[in-house]
């Protein structure tokens, strides 16, 4: 019989509650608990989704029916939560990115292996099997050798300076919220860059509302990307090769088919066998599983060295445009 993975989640937010529905739609995965700083928060998402409420994120963690705690708070907060799992004996899958910069990354990782727990960033793009299927396709050549990749991500957020977007203390940031799926998009067809080069539009209060950033890839591939929290993007994605042109037209951090256009031939759309679960949260929740049934201790779709060169690159675009934060090791 397969292993039930027993999920605890941490925080209450909007994007616990998209994760929490596409929970309840994978096989051998249970919700068993969530954990507010607010009792009141905890017991009205319990209420929605099942599952015990905790009214304190120590509480949460120390539920021994918990096997792995989904991280939903703000980036500032997710080393200090995802240690506090990681203590109390619990996997970890936070939400991306997992930490402000590269140093507080490295110490999860770092906590991660001192436990002997798994770690995975919920890059649920890479686990998309739609994504996999391009990924796959790119590394194998049956392609042609791509030579230029395109994302870009964006939409306005209109909401106050306190909200978690908009305030420099929650790790507020176009590149971080949305620049992180176009650098993953590139990263995962391209391969690692070689050089970043960053522009970017700033708020009064410093943080970056729109960037764009151009990279060079092995074999002197290119990548072109954008973030923006003042405009409406087209959400899409593109790969130029030498013989054909591969587009995600719609959602491609989540997207449920792509589209291949050989050079002087007909198009044809690319479905993945396997199925988008819900929204796509779903397909890292099975991952998740996946992984701890075989006893892995990181995804091999989203390993730890992955997770931590992007966030080198980001530190490295946050210099460029001139974006601190009061964590930051310089």
């Amino acid at each position: 019989m397969a292993q039930t993975t027993r999920w605890g989640i941490l925080a209450t937010g909007k994007i616990a509650h998209s994760f929490a529905t596409d929970l309840a739609l994978v096989p051998d995965a249970e919700l068993v608990a969530v954990g507010s700083r607010r009792i009141e928060a905890a017991q009205a998402f319990a209420d929605e989704h099942g599952g015990r409420a905790h009214g304190s994120y120590e509480e949460l963690v120390a539920d021994p029916d918990v096997d792995v705690v989904y991280v939903a708070t703000p980036h500032s907060m997710h080393l200090a939560n995802s240690r506090l799992a990681f203590e109390a004996g619990k996997h970890v899958l936070c939400e991306k990115p997992v930490t402000l910069n590269l140093a507080e990354a490295g110490e999860m990782v770092r906590l991660a292996a001192e436990h002997d727990r798994f770690l995975m960033e919920a890059m649920w793009t890479a686990c998309n099997p739609v994504v996999r299927l391009i990924v796959d396709g790119v590394r194998a050549g049956r392609f042609g050798t791509p030579r230029q990749a395109w994302a870009e991500l964006g939409f306005v957020v209109d909401q106050g300076p306190e909200h978690r977007l908009l305030d420099p203390a929650l790790g507020a940031s176009a590149l971080l919220d949305m620049g992180i799926y176009p650098l993953t998009f590139c990263h995962l067809v391209l391969g690692e860059a070689e050089s970043l080069t960053a522009s970017a539009v700033l708020s009064e209060a410093g943080i970056d509302l729109d960037v764009a950033m151009t990279g060079r890839y092995p074999g002197g591939a290119l990548g072109l990307m954008a973030a923006s929290m003042t405009s409406w993007s087209s959400r899409a994605a593109a790969v130029a090769t030498d013989e054909g042109r591969l587009e995600v037209p719609s959602q491609f951090h989540h997207p449920t088919y792509a589209v291949w256009r050989p050079a002087g031939g007909e198009p044809v759309r690319i479905e993945a066998e396997t199925p988008v679960i819900g929204m796509g949260y779903g397909n890292e929740i099975a991952e998740v599983g996946r992984c701890l049934a075989e006893g892995l201790r990181e995804s091999p779709w989203v390993p730890h060295s992955q997770t931590l060169t992007l966030m080198r690159q980001m530190d490295d675009v946050r210099r460029q445009i001139g974006v601190r934060y009061a964590v930051d090791h310089a």
